[in-house]
């Protein structure tokens, strides 16, 4: 019979143990991964929160470790907030707890309970735009937009601080949050405009 292959006894068993094998490996993998899992990765450490989040309150069951960035864009879909470098340092992120700026990738949702926290959202007031949000608009203070909310909360706080005393201090004073577009000049119109009000 030319052109057909034989098996033998012999070739079918040698193909059966190896697929039963392969079959066993994922089970034990599993299992390991699931093993090492639970030794190497604490479980988590769920409570329940009741924050006051844009003058609403929210009760909410989040992990421990999980900060006010992840829960307001996770949880509550409020994502004007932007998760840019997730370590401090680009300032996209940030709020406002109890009227101060913070960085919503580095603060802890437990630890903000009893406080009224503020996100680009709740800056409105009952639909009117919060006149930060007009000069940024008037003064072209963003390019592409992703930094924005975060440079605005900042620039609220420089001018609630006082510190608009000179282009210099400005500066200083909003140097946490970074622009990739390089909008800073018009940035800097929108502050000293709302400070000369």
């Amino acid at each position: 019979m030319e052109g057909k292959e034989h098996y033998s006894r012999r070739s079918f068993l040698k193909v059966s143990g190896l697929l039963a094998a392969f079959a066993a490996i994922p089970v034990s993998v599993k299992a390991f991964y699931q093993d090492v899992k639970q030794y190497l990765i604490p479980k988590k450490n769920v409570s329940r929160l009741t924050l006051s989040i844009n003058k609403t309150t929210h009760t909410l069951y989040v992990d421990t470790r999980t900060t006010v960035l992840d829960l307001v864009r996770e949880q509550l879909n409020l994502t004007g907030s932007k998760k840019g470098c997730d370590h401090g340092q680009c300032g996209a992120c940030t709020i406002h707890i109890n009227g101060e700026r913070a960085l919503g990738c580095l603060t802890l949702a437990s630890m903000t309970q009893g406080k009224e926290i503020t996100t680009i959202e709740g800056l409105a007031n009952k639909g009117e735009l919060h006149p930060m949000q007009k000069a940024f608009i008037e003064c072209d203070g963003f390019q592409c937009g992703y930094c924005t909310p975060g440079q605005i909360m900042s620039a609220v706080a420089c001018v609630n601080e006082g510190h608009t005393n000179s282009v210099e201090e400005i500066k200083e004073y909003m140097s946490g949050n970074l622009c990739r577009c390089g909008a800073y000049n018009g940035i800097v119109q929108s502050i000293q405009k709302v400070a000369a009000r």
